[in-house]
This record gives structure tokens, sequence and C-alpha cells, in this order.
């Protein structure tokens, strides 16, 4: 009898370990299906949530096994709505936490105990969760910003890559080849700037100006076209530009002026 129970018990636990994790994928694809329509990057994400980006993937790619318990899942699935435009309680609430096994009282006292579960102990519940969020929130961005203190170079690249970027400084990266002219996809194209220095850039998406000025150190910009994207500087050695997320690169020689014209391989 005892082992019918268990094995009951844990059919229980896998079930809604798969709803979690089929909601999770759902929930994900419609975060990244947003940011995309946003043309945002992770980079940005993180900005404005202070959740760090390898939690966000994670979000987004239904990944159950690389976050942390669910009650803190539906917390970080909060503030990554809000961040989209969405309704941030509203959203994470379709994120299943199921419920504790609870242990029936006597008969005789089951009158007496459903008078201590007043409203303002569901209230106190909700109030616990928010605050375990928030500490995990607190938590995960000082974690990052201490990585980032450790590492500052890492921080200058949109989206590095394990075998590029973090195995040789930003500064030694090869400029953007010549030929870079067109990129081999149908789709939009997608730059993403870092300074390294203080520099002046003006972007033209499909002929229109969407940028003209200095930009300071440290800065992250975005741009999207859908035929055509020219990018110019009067530095390029101190600009880092990924084109459709690939691989960053430097943009030319340290002080040098540059401009660089990227269009989309037209539709067949």
């Amino acid at each position: 009898m005892k082992w019918l129970k268990s094995k009951e018990k844990e059919q229980t636990k896998l079930s809604l370990k798969q709803q979690q994790s089929e909601k999770l994928a759902e929930l994900g694809a419609r975060l990244w299906a947003s940011r995309q329509e946003r043309a945002a990057s992770l980079e940005e994400m993180v900005v404005l949530t202070k959740i760090p980006r390898r939690l966000l993937q994670a979000i987004e790619e239904g990944k159950l096994d690389d976050l942390p318990e669910p009650v803190y899942i539906q917390g970080l699935i909060r503030q990554f709505a809000e961040a989209l435009g969405f309704n941030g309680v509203e959203f994470a609430s379709n994120f299943p936490l199921g419920s504790q096994p609870v242990s029936l009282p006597p008969t005789e006292k089951i009158q007496s105990i459903s008078l201590l579960r007043p409203l303002h102990l569901y209230l106190l519940y909700i109030f616990v969760i928010v605050c375990s969020v928030s500490s995990l929130s607190q938590f995960l961005n000082n974690t990052a910003l201490s990585d980032s203190n450790q590492e500052p170079r890492r921080e200058t690249v949109l989206k590095p890559e394990p075998n590029d970027l973090n195995s040789q400084p930003s500064s030694n990266l090869p400029p953007i080849s010549n030929s870079l002219n067109r990129i081999n996809t149908n789709q939009s194209v997608h730059i993403g700037v870092t300074l390294q220095a203080s520099s002046w850039i003006r972007v033209v998406a499909d002929g229109k100006t969407e940028f003209e000025g200095v930009l300071p150190e440290g800065t992250q910009r975005t741009w999207k076209a859908q035929e055509q994207l020219t990018v110019k500087t009067d530095n390029a050695g101190s600009v880092l530009m990924s084109v459709n997320q690939q691989a960053a690169q430097r943009m030319g020689e340290p002080g040098k002026e540059r401009e660089i014209r990227i269009a989309a391989k037209p539709r067949s």
C-alpha cells in the first residue's frame, strides 16, 4: 500500500514538471516573439530587468532545468514580461507552481482549523513570494555586477562567443572585411555596436538617418533595417559591430574614418 502511494506521488510530481516545462516553452516563445518585434536584444533586456542573460535565454528557450525553483521562475517571467509591455502578474500566473500536500486533521477539528485561514494569511503568502523573488533578483544582479567587475572586457561585446571573443582581448579583434556588403540571409539586417571609446557615429537604415552624433564609451546600441544599413564612424578602431548576432568585429583601424554598408540578400 505504501509502495502504491509513493508511486502515485512520483507520477503527480512528474506530471507537474511536464506541465511546467510545456508552459515555460509556450510563455518563453511569446516573450521571444515580442522581443523580436521590438528589435530588442537580450543585452537590452538585462539592463531593463536586472536579470542575467543566461536566465533570460533559458526562459525564452523553455529550459526548465537551467532555472531556479518554480516560485522564482514565476517572478523572473513577471519581470521579463513587464519589460516587454505585458501585464506581468497576469502573464506569469500562467506558469503552474503546483501545491504542497496537506495532512487532513481529525474530523472533529476541521471546522476550528478552517477558521485559522483568513484572507490575511493568503496576503502574507503573496508577500513572502514577492520578497523572495525580489531577493533573488537582487542576488543575481549583484552576481552579474561582480562578474562584470572581474572581467570588464567581456562586457564590451554584444554577444560573445566562447571560441572567439573570450579567447582574445576585444582590442585585438580583426577589422570588418571590406567585402562585407551583403549578408547571406533573407531576413532583415540587424546590427549592434559597442563603443570602447567616445566616437561619432551615423546610422542610416533603408535610406533614413536613424542616428547621428557622439556616443560615450561603453554605449551599446542596436539598429534594424529591412534592406540596407550604413554605419559610418570617425574612430573605427573603437567601434565593435555585430551583424545579425554574429561575433562582433572592429569596424577598422583606431582613429580612422570608416563607412560600412550591409545589405540583406535579395529574395529570389
